[in-house]
């Protein structure tokens, strides 16, 4: 399964790019993960508990960052199994541009899955492969962005609760 699409988020692109190398931001954006711990240089490890149709599993695996340019692009590639499950590999090509009040993140997504979870159907896993994607970047978006309606009925630029960590 392949689709693409994008976003515009109305940050600077060295948050966005501070965001996507953070585990406390992948933890709160990845949908059903329990834990994500590690660092950009040795990968992530995580634990996401999903249900997909009738079949509910905890996938234990890694995701690891490559082809890394600072502000501008990246690969996260990730393998998780889920016992009796089965299992799911996949991988997201995730490309910044700036845009005028923000960043456009642009994204390529491929997924395969195995076992007793591949037995469900394409259309089925296709339809959760793109779910959890769109669900994920728009967390992160979420996570990023400053809360606009918010900062315009006060009249003044708040941040999204991971652009107040970083001050």
């Amino acid at each position: 399964m392949q689709m693409a699409d994008e976003r515009i988020i109305q940050v600077d692109r060295a948050t966005v790019w501070a965001a996507l190398l953070s585990p406390e931001v992948l933890k709160e954006c990845v949908p059903g993960a329990q834990e994500v711990t590690g660092s950009v240089d040795e990968g992530f490890e995580a634990t996401v508990v999903q249900k997909v149709g009738p079949v509910k599993a905890t996938f234990k695996g890694t995701v690891t960052l490559s082809d890394l340019v600072e502000n501008e692009s990246l690969t996260l590639t990730g393998e998780g199994k889920g016992g009796a499950a089965g299992f799911a590999k996949g991988g997201a090509k995730v490309t910044l541009s700036e845009v005028e009040g923000g960043t456009r993140l642009t994204y390529e997504v491929e997924a395969k899955v195995g076992g007793k979870i591949a037995q469900l159907g394409s259309r089925l896993i296709d339809s959760f492969s793109k779910k959890m994607a769109d669900q994920f970047f728009e967390n992160f978006q979420t996570a990023v962005e400053p809360a606009a309606e918010e900062a315009q009925a006060e009249g003044e630029t708040k941040k999204g609760w991971f652009a107040k960590l970083r001050g």
